[in-house]
């Protein structure tokens, strides 16, 4: 009998030790389409990550605002509700670090090298590295894209934006950048852009092309200014705590899946955009024009001052640190 009893428990023991461990679970929120850069690269991570952990990981993506919107999303990261986020850099300011709304500085990087010499360089690097007094760890730079208005009217002229009501993200460079235009901004979550703009409450709004495509805000607006006067970016972040208490293997691995997602991301990015303006012209449903030179130069004229009168909130050394590092001039207009 005792022997018996000896060989199940023995039995037993070894199945336990024999059964797979549960994987770490990461659950990674975003609050934009699944097709659009940022979706796309969030998958590509969530299949990296299982395969170079060998499934020690599991990382769960939650799209569309489905778990949480723009305003409840960063509390719950840092509450440990969820464990990874990707957003807006205009985010970080409401949380206390001021100094990533210099990425919503209206024209201060011309292309995406300039942009490259900043997140990829030792500016991008300390930027994030201020985030870790949050309880976050800041973990890549992911592109959007260069941003465009789409409004129900035309926008050409600077008197073309005086007192539109004009969606923003909350950040106080951009409601500096829209007043600049005589524009009045209106914060709002990005869920609730759509509807707004088809309701009139709002009657412009500024985006890269695949945020408008993706979430067919061109079937409620009748004109989109190409514009490229500012930068719609993501920060890769993770909850500190949660990411402190990995295993070190494991960190490493998903160090690696995320430099590859980080290049997926910025590569889809380009191409993304770039089909989604050749589909949302073919629509119709909107009239897509370019500023010329003239028009350009007199839209930076109008905003690059908005530069100078935010060195007192971001920080007029960082602000000097891109100069520096993308050769730009702000009085060689």
């Amino acid at each position: 009998m005792r022997l018996r009893f000896f060989l199940a428990v023995m039995a037993g023991a070894s199945a336990a030790t024999a059964a797979p461990q549960r994987p770490i679970v990461i659950k990674f929120s975003h609050v934009v389409a699944v097709d659009t850069p940022k979706g796309r690269a969030a998958e590509f991570f969530q299949r990296r990550a299982r395969e170079l952990t060998g499934g020690r990981v599991e990382v769960e993506v939650y799209p569309d605002s489905t778990l949480y919107r723009d305003k409840e999303e960063i509390e719950a990261l840092q509450l440990g509700a969820v464990q990874m986020l990707a957003p807006s850099l205009s985010k970080f300011g409401p949380v206390g670090v001021n100094e990533f709304e210099v990425f919503d500085l209206p024209f201060i990087f011309s292309d995406y090298d300039d942009l490259r010499k900043v997140t990829e360089g030792p500016v991008g690097k300390s930027l994030l590295q201020k985030l870790e007094s949050k309880g976050l760890r800041g973990l890549a730079f992911w592109d959007n894209g260069f941003k465009a208005f789409s409004a129900s009217k035309p926008l050409r002229k600077l008197e073309d934006y005086r007192g539109l009501k004009i969606r923003i993200q909350c950040s106080a460079v951009l409601d500096a950048q829209m007043r600049a235009l005589g524009a009045l901004p209106q914060v709002m979550a990005f869920s609730e852009v759509y509807p707004a703009l088809e309701a009139g409450v709002v009657e412009a709004a500024e985006n890269p092309i695949s945020n408008i495509f993706t979430q067919r805000m061109h079937e409620v607006q009748k004109h989109i200014a190409l514009t490229w006067h500012g930068y719609l970016g993501y920060a890769i972040v993770v909850n500190k705590r949660f990411w402190d208490g990995l295993p070190t293997d494991v960190r490493g691995e998903l160090e690696q899946a995320m430099r590859e997602a980080t290049a997926y991301a910025n590569r889809l990015a380009m191409e993304k955009n770039d089909q989604d303006l050749a589909r949302l012209k073919a629509a119709g449903t909107t009239e897509v024009y370019a500023l010329t030179r003239e028009e350009r130069l007199a839209l930076k004229k109008a905003l690059i001052p908005v530069h100078g009168h935010m060195q007192g909130r971001i920080g007029k050394q960082l602000i000097q640190s891109i100069y520096q590092a993308t050769s730009f001039d702000p009085d060689a207009l």
